[in-house]
């Protein structure tokens, strides 16, 4: 059983929203499966049009990723505009870009609109740990301004960002200001709240077993109940597991930890990042940190791709920190846990909708805060009849990992040393 004293959002948690166990037999226009951000925001899109819902969660809600993660809400995609337009052409790319810009008002809105107590502060900035990743954020930056009229970003030279971060380990980075940062738990609770509110039956401890589709609808069995329902809406990401295996080769689950240091006070906090902004890295496996309310350093750093976690997630993260912030060898790690999210083969969501009735979003690759709660606005537009921003992501090619779910894990674990000696002997 996990240790939830070890979670610093389990600690600092503001509500709690207790939800029944699902049993007995329903019939309902949607029944979501997965009670993280995708399905949460679906629950509320669609409640507050009027459908009639079901969330099942195998856990608690907020359980997986959306209640674990780095907190930061940060525009784009996973792969940059000039990469997207030399895959799927201009115009598609900057519709990409502008579901991008969507998922970040989206979140701004409903914290301002509900006043959310998350904690949302603004701006993240994106650190190159190469000086060529310096020269690739220099060019993004002026494509964001010049072609995209994008202005919210700017690039910040090597001798202004030492004045920003009291880190030697960088070359430069892409500051924005529209991006943020936020207690993800928080948020995530809220979202089941107003959820409930709307009218959506949110459950937990009922995990899906089953799920098949009939001609009266989609059957999706639990241990103490069966659910009918005319849509289904897949929200597990690395929690999907062997429910639906036509799209589980689509992602590969991993695991990524993350330490809250003692409290640093005030002081301390600004001396490591001036502005108060989160901070993500350019390495492969990136290094992504931030302050807390209470002037903690909340670090993220290493992966794994097996069932388990390390036994000693604090030690296990220790040595990116003290690369990152030398200074701070040796201290105090008051917290440290772990969560499975879902990446993509090639780091872009992988939306899709089945037999026009079944709707799959996850694969969000670290990316999700933002996504999988844009992700549930655009499955509910699609199922009112209004499918062309879910389609255009899910036209995005997702390829399967080769061989499936059988062989993915090891040509993932040498692609991942491969890319790990990059970020190591590369300039």
């Amino acid at each position: 059983m996990e240790d939830i004293r070890h979670q610093y959002y389990q600690q600092t948690v503001n509500k709690q929203v207790n939800c029944p166990t699902f049993s007995g037999q329903q019939q309902v226009d949607v029944c979501i499966v997965g009670g993280g951000l995708t399905g949460l925001s679906t629950a509320l899109h669609c409640a507050n049009r009027g459908l009639s819902c079901v969330l099942l969660e195998a856990e608690t809600l907020g359980f997986g990723a959306s209640g674990r993660n780095g907190g930061q809400v940060s525009p784009g995609q996973r792969l940059d505009q000039a990469t997207l337009e030399a895959k799927v052409g201009h115009e598609p790319a900057g519709k990409l870009w502008q579901l991008a810009l969507d998922s970040i008002d989206l979140v701004r809105n409903l914290i301002d609109r509900h006043q959310i107590d998350c904690d949302f502060v603004p701006g993240v900035l994106h650190t190159a740990f190469k000086s060529s990743h310096a020269k690739e954020m220099r060019d993004n930056v002026r494509k964001l301004n010049e072609e995209y009229g994008y202005h919210d970003t700017r690039f910040i030279e090597r001798d202004e960002l030492s004045q920003m971060l009291a880190s030697p380990r960088y070359h430069g980075a892409e500051l924005d200001m529209r991006a943020g940062h936020l207690h993800p738990l928080n948020f995530t609770l809220a979202l089941a709240e107003l959820a409930q509110q709307a009218g959506a039956s949110l459950y937990e401890r009922s995990r899906a077993t089953k799920v098949t589709s009939t001609k009266q609808g989609i059957r999706i069995d639990t241990a103490d109940g069966q659910l009918m329902a005319s849509k289904l809406v897949l929200g597990c990401n690395g929690y999907l597991g062997d429910l639906f295996p036509k799209v589980a080769g689509k992602i590969m689950p991993i695991n990524n930890f993350i330490v809250a240091s003692r409290p640093l006070g005030e002081n301390t906090a600004r001396q490591l990042i001036r502005d108060n902004v989160a901070v993500a890295d350019s390495k492969f496996v990136i290094n992504y940190f931030r302050t807390t309310p209470d002037h903690r350093l909340l670090f993220g750093g290493g992966e794994n791709y097996s069932s388990r976690f390390p036994d000693d997630i604090r030690t296990f993260v220790r040595p990116y920190l003290e690369e990152i912030f030398p200074q701070l060898q040796g201290i105090e790690l008051e917290y440290g846990w772990g969560g499975t999210l879902a990446i993509t083969l090639n780091r872009m969501p992988h939306f899709q909708c089945l037999d026009n009735r079944i709707y799959v979003a996850q694969g969000y690759s670290g990316h999700g805060v933002a996504l999988a709660t844009l992700a549930g606005k655009l499955i509910d537009q699609a199922i009112a009849g209004q499918p062309d921003d879910f389609n255009a992501l899910a036209r995005y090619p997702t390829p399967t990992f080769p061989g499936g779910t059988w062989l993915r894990y090891p040509g993932l674990v040498a692609g991942m040393l491969y890319y790990a000696l990059r970020d190591k002997f590369g300039n």
